[in-house]
């Protein structure tokens, strides 16, 4: 399971992570809203454990931004000190699965990430389907119309955020973060890999899935004319 944790609080960022990858979970960390949201944006992460009061933005306006603007579905646990009725309450409108009032026992924290995976099991989505194209996040399997499908690494996440965001336009430089990070290769190599991900995923079918959108990015979505 693949955590992010969003918290600008150094101590308690060590002391989490520390924590969950004791417990065994992988994890990413950012120390403040903007940086929180990209990443929770452009991967993929089981869960979120999002503070409220963060430099930039605060927790509510990421878990908000998340959920209405990127469609992410991914669950999330706010943490804060804030601990009146009407702060749980703008937490839980909006969108947050729960609710942890600092300071908390690391014990408590596993507990309920438990119990929200437990309940978000059938709402997260380990396979992600387009149309007649699907991706098992967990065994990596990719087939379309049946016909199983084989991508090199950087390919299979290139497809998996652009089938997470579908139909919504990713952005050309959203795509080179999410794949190199601030290490982007030469400007061709983005190019390279779309060209290889249209060549195996719509080349040898009847419909196009994969669209540019000229001098903004891409898109992965069925058009309604062709199918």
């Amino acid at each position: 399971m693949h955590i992010l944790v969003i918290e600008d609080n150094r101590d308690i960022l060590a002391n989490v992570l520390d924590y969950l990858q004791l417990k065994g979970y992988v994890t990413d960390c950012a120390e403040d809203g903007l940086s929180g949201l990209h990443l929770a944006a452009t991967r993929h992460y089981d869960l979120i454990v999002l503070d409220v009061m963060l430099p930039a933005i605060d927790g509510f306006e990421v878990c908000r931004r998340l959920h209405q603007d990127a469609r992410c579905e991914t669950p999330i646990i706010m943490l804060t000190a804030r601990d009146t009725l009407d702060d749980r309450l703008q937490g839980f409108a909006a969108g947050a699965d729960d609710y942890l009032v600092k300071p908390f026992a690391l014990s408590e924290l596993v507990a309920r990430i438990e119990a929200v995976l437990r309940r978000a099991g059938g709402r997260h989505k380990h396979v992600l389907e387009v149309g007649d194209l699907r991706y098992d996040l967990d065994t990596l399997h990719l087939s379309r119309a049946g016909k199983a499908l084989k991508l090199n690494p950087v390919c299979h996440k290139l497809l998996a955020l652009l089938m997470q965001k579908s139909p919504a336009v990713v952005r050309r430089e959203v795509l080179e973060e999410a794949l190199w990070g601030e290490d982007v290769p030469d400007s061709d190599s983005l190019r390279s890999h779309i060209h290889q991900l249209r060549q195996t995923i719509d080349k040898p079918f009847a419909t196009p899935l994969l669209h540019t959108v000229h001098g903004i990015g891409l898109c992965l979505r069925v058009d309604e004319n062709e199918a």
